[in-house]
């Protein structure tokens, strides 16, 4: 009896001791596992500042989740709360190019392109008082009901006239293995910029969410402009490992277009890299598609979409447009769609190139490539040049201390992008005697270049001091006889030399047009450095900086007028920037 007792008690002890393990085990499967596996839910940027006005800033930042209740909270306390605009990005994706997550060779995750989920938010800070700076944050909601925040940051409006400020100049970062070293430069050599004016080429696939957001080599955009990335970086056998600079989340960056901006033919199959090199002229395109719609015209020769989506633009009846203008402080800034397709100077039959179509291809026109053709009209008439003609008569511009334009095509440089001409491509067709295509090439006469004939005299007319743009992935800079200055500050992260002594531009023999090889092809001379130039193997100075060891970036400061020059040696990667030249934009 005792024994069926005690066996009774301790089936029931057993049984009670299994319901209380089961509820363990549920208890860790539902919140204690998930909870240490589960990766927290992080924003995708840090904020960063665009377009302020007299009193505000819109301050912008990216997710991953749709999430909810995203709002920017500042003011002394952070007292004040705006709610964020959300959007989501249209077209961003990963392919097998991508260096993203655990992809570190072609194709290991991704075969073709991915649509890839990301969200944009944008909040307007208002009420601001000028010359006053306050500190900001951010904060989403995550799908799980998670508050995720960023650190606390400054913002300001406007600067009004006379304020002091010190601006970077830059361009062509293009996830470029130096880019994060001359940020990080950038940071420990001037401080806090103020603003950033960015002439075009901000990454190399504009629909490759990962080279904005966080391609795997620390190269991505915005990482390397907030400090936030780890890029390593080998220099005469020396490693160093860099950080970028948290440059935008203090300062408002303004950008401009250029061809890196831009994406072709819009396909769900083939590569990014594909798709970015396969741009096709608007009315080629209506051509061939005369029932298509604007947006299928659109999808059917190329798109600035992303770059549109990314960034704050000002608006004109209801678009967002790539051209604008701002007063910033003592600067009136134009900034202009100045840029042409990249096509290779490549005369092989094979290559789809500057100067000739593919010989497979000469049939089809649908795979032409026409050239290096132009993405937006600049010449006179245009409605880029009329919109710039009434501009450069308004009071903002012409009672401004400091009048700059800012855009992507040099109109000097010794680089090799500024050949051919900027100008409309003209096709020839040579035919064999029973009327078969032989053979398409192009043409670009010198005479009609609409940036040399018709945009700098109309710069120069108006009083315009200073001409900012990149493109050639070099330093050099000269000035018109007329006095007005050129920067082509855009040695970032690589180059592709520069067409001086003995280097040549690649350029075609037997053509009609007379291509230049050496130097600058529209006449004027480079200046040497003012304070410390770099020199050639026999000691002479050189009017520019072409490495892919030393890297360069431009500061104008305000209060005297002057843009000083800095290069960075990666090979000493403990050595603090030099200051290589120095010249005042006005008088």
């Amino acid at each position: 009896m005792r024994y069926l007792q005690f066996a009774q008690f301790s089936n029931g002890m057993l049984l009670g001791i299994g319901v209380i393990l089961l509820w363990v085990v549920v208890f860790l499967l539902r919140w204690v596992i998930p909870s240490f596996f589960m990766v927290q839910a992080q924003l995708l940027t840090d904020p960063f500042l665009q377009f302020p006005t007299e009193d505000s800033v819109r301050v912008v930042w990216f997710t991953e989740f749709a999430g909810s209740q995203h709002a920017l909270q500042y003011g002394e306390r952070l007292q004040q709360t705006a709610i964020a605009t959300t959007t989501q990005l249209s077209r961003v994706r990963e392919d097998g190019k991508s260096r993203v997550g655990q992809q570190t060779e072609d194709g290991q995750i991704y075969q073709q392109p991915v649509k890839r989920e990301i969200w944009r938010h944008e909040a307007i800070a208002t009420g601001l008082t000028p010359g006053q700076r306050l500190p900001y944050r951010v904060t989403s909601i995550g799908e799980t009901g998670e508050s995720i925040s960023s650190q606390t940051f400054t913002l300001a409006p406007l600067p009004p006239p006379g304020t002091p400020l010190k601006i970077l100049l830059t361009s062509d970062h293009q996830l470029m293995p130096m880019t994060p070293a001359n940020l990080q430069k950038v940071a420990e050599t001037v401080g806090r910029v103020d603003a950033i004016f960015f002439a075009g080429d901000l990454v190399n696939h504009p629909d490759r969410a990962s080279e904005w957001f966080d391609d795997n080599r620390g190269l991505a955009f915005f990482p390397a402009l907030q400090g936030r990335t780890r890029a390593t970086l080998t220099k005469g056998g020396i490693r160093a490992t860099y950080t970028g600079g948290s440059l935008i989340q203090h300062a408002p960056l303004f950008p401009a277009v250029g061809n890196h901006e831009i994406m072709g033919r819009f396909s769900t199959e083939t590569g990014i890299n594909d798709q970015f090199n396969d741009a096709y002229p608007r009315e080629a395109a209506k051509q061939l598609y005369p029932l298509a719609d604007l947006e299928e015209i659109k999808d059917r020769s190329f798109n600035i979409d992303t770059y549109s989506e990314i960034f704050s633009l000002p608006e004109r009846s209801g678009q967002k447009q790539p051209y604008y203008a701002v007063t910033f402080g003592d600067i009136r800034l134009i900034v202009l769609y100045v840029t042409n397709i990249w096509r290779s100077p490549d005369l092989s039959p094979g290559t789809r190139g500057r100067y000739q179509e593919r010989e497979q291809d000469l049939e089809n026109p649908e795979k032409w490539g026409y050239g290096q053709h132009i993405f937006e009209p600049i010449q006179q008439g245009s409605p880029q040049y009329q919109w710039l003609t009434q501009e450069l008569q308004r009071p903002e511009f012409q009672q401004a201390k400091y009048k700059i334009v800012m855009f992507h095509h040099p109109p000097h440089t010794l680089g090799d992008n500024i050949v051919p001409a900027y100008t409309d491509p003209v096709q020839i067709k040579e035919r064999d005697a029973t009327g078969e295509i032989t053979q398409i090439r192009y043409e670009y006469p010198k005479e009609a270049d609409y940036i040399i004939r018709d945009l700098v005299p109309l710069l120069e007319r108006a009083g315009v001091q200073f001409v900012l743009y990149g493109h050639s992935h070099l330093w050099n800079r000269f000035m018109s006889p007329q006095g007005m200055h050129f920067l082509e500050t855009s040695n970032v992260g690589n180059t592709y030399g520069a067409a001086w002594n003995e280097q040549k531009r690649p350029v075609p023999s037997g053509y009609r047009e007379e291509y230049v090889a050496v130097g600058d092809p529209n006449g004027l001379m480079p200046i040497v450095p003012t304070l410390s130039p770099l020199r050639d193997s026999n000691g002479e100075p050189l009017p520019y900086i072409a490495s892919n060891e030393i890297t360069a970036f431009s500061i104008l400061d305000t209060v005297t007028g002057i843009v000083s020059s800095y290069y960075f040696d990666t090979k000493r990667p403990n050595s603090m920037p030099i200051a290589f030249d120095e010249f005042a934009i006005a008088p």
